[in-house]
């Protein structure tokens, strides 16, 4: 099935631009927010101190303190040792000999068992719950010793290196996320602003309003050679222009010839009347040829008038309230006229009643036109079938009627192109069945002129379903 998907696609263009906008305020955004992190990071590695340095500092500090506590014990043994400590490991601390004895301690330092073997660089212990640290250190004579540091107890946990970088970030980095957001916000609103101008007017472009212009900013002709989105404004522009002059130059041409047709054909109609009135039998089938390919010549002029006059119609001026199983009714009697031709039976169905808000004439001559086409291609002996009802459609009812054949279908290419004036597909160009490609194109405009749209299809058994759809809002 191929169905006038306008909607569709106008809900796929918007969520497109929504899309284009989030994708490019989401970029901009993340990218100013991981420049100030990342450098916010090496700020904070740069000016505070790593582990290595912490440790390497607190090495040198414990080598210091266990060479000036030898120092004491050497020069006044343990009472100057514990002097010493007093000014400067309050914690409390200790010194063994190179057997791992005992040799003095502090007052607030804890037990220390006999070490059977002394650690050759700094080592920590756990020794009565206190972490102890243990620094070799050698005398002026060579003789080792070992002094003991107790660890004060942790009074808290030390900070990490992610509170470092919040402490140097905040209020820093909410801000700049803040600020961020708001400049990217307002840029790519800059950058996006036109697009949905232009998309807006293309949407219009494509329902048929030629005269639709995008409203160009106001200093549009100062960055017209430097703005691309405003230059891309003044083309979008310059084509709506041009081709509202070349259709409208098309459509006023084509009314034109079809005025001016109708004058000859009416002389020749004069003509045709008096010769068939001169009795010459020789001549009587050659007249009637003659009548007849005028009659269809009059036919196309009428058609394209009627074509013409409702392509320039944006819309219509009043609206009345019109029963769509009514119109059908009306529409039988002519239609089961033309079916004996064929022949064929026409069946009207009601499958519930519909009524719209439209203009009478303009439906009327739809329905007929669809319903003539169905006739013609319809097989000889088969039916048309003409339903009155209401089916969904892009996710709301629509009233409906369809109006189905049996002849030989539709090709899947032609589906799309049923709907063109003058196109015409491979089986529609033998004499016998006639038609100009007219009459799809007038049905089509007429039920856009409402709001509404047209489905074609092919029917499973054979044949050809043409649906006029009206939109939920017209019904009554």
């Amino acid at each position: 099935m191929v169905i006038n998907s306008y909607s569709a696609a106008r809900l796929r263009k918007e969520l497109t631009v929504r899309g284009l906008f989030f994708k490019i305020f989401a970029i901009f955004w993340i990218a100013q927010s991981l420049i100030f992190v990342i450098s916010t990071a090496l700020i904070v590695s740069q000016r505070f101190p790593t582990h290595n340095i912490v440790s390497d500092a607190l090495d040198n500090n414990l080598f210091h303190n266990a060479a000036a506590a030898l120092r004491a014990y050497q020069t006044g043994g343990c009472q100057t040792f514990a002097d010493n400590a007093a000014r400067n490991e309050p914690t409390g601390s200790a010194l063994l000999d190179e057997h791992g004895t005992k040799v003095c301690q502090t007052a607030g330092s804890s037990a220390i068992p006999s070490l059977d073997h002394l650690p050759p660089r700094i080592d920590v212990r756990e020794v009565s719950g206190r972490w102890a640290w243990l620094i070799p250190v050698a005398a002026s004579d060579g003789t080792r010793y070992e002094y003991v540091w107790f660890q004060p107890p942790a009074q808290s946990r030390p900070p990490s290196r992610w509170h470092d970088f919040w402490r140097f970030a905040f209020p820093q980095l909410p801000v700049a996320i803040a600020v961020g957001g708001l400049t990217t916000f307002v840029l790519v609103l800059l950058f996006t602003r036109p697009l949905v101008r232009l998309r807006k007017a293309a949407r219009q472009l494509a329902e048929g309003k030629l005269n639709v212009r995008v409203e160009a900013s106001g200093n549009a002709g100062a960055l017209r050679h430097s703005d691309e989105f405003e230059g891309l404004v003044h083309d979008f522009n310059h084509m709506a222009e041009r081709l509202e002059s070349l259709v409208g130059a098309q459509k006023l041409l084509l009314r034109d010839v079809s005025h001016e047709l109708r004058s000859p054909l009416s002389r020749l109609s004069v003509a045709l009347a008096l010769a068939q009135e001169d009795g010459d039998p020789g001549r009587t089938e050659h007249l009637s040829r003659i009548e007849r390919e005028a009659d269809k010549l009059n036919l196309l002029i009428g058609q394209l008038l009627t074509l013409s006059s409702m392509e320039v119609r944006e819309s219509i001026a009043a609206f009345s309230t019109i029963s769509l199983n009514k119109l059908c009714e009306q529409i039988l009697p002519d239609a089961e006229y033309e079916a004996t031709q064929r022949p064929c039976a026409l069946v009207l169905e009601h499958a519930e009643a519909c009524s719209i808000r439209g203009d009478w004439e303009l439906i009327y001559r739809a329905v007929e036109n669809v319903v003539r086409n169905a006739i013609r291609y319809t097989d000889a002996g088969s039916r048309v079938t003409i339903r009155v009802l209401s089916i969904p459609f892009d996710g709301q009812p629509f009233a409906a009627i369809e109006v189905t054949d049996c002849g030989p279908g539709i090709p899947e290419a032609d589906l799309a192109h049923i709907f063109k004036p003058f196109y015409r597909v491979d089986q529609a160009r033998s004499s016998s069945t006639g038609g100009f490609g007219v009459g799809l194109a007038i049905a089509e405009r007429a039920v856009r002129l409402h709001d509404g749209t047209v489905q074609a299809s092919n029917r499973a058994g054979g044949g050809a379903i043409i649906r006029l759809l009206f939109p939920i809002e017209h019904i009554a």
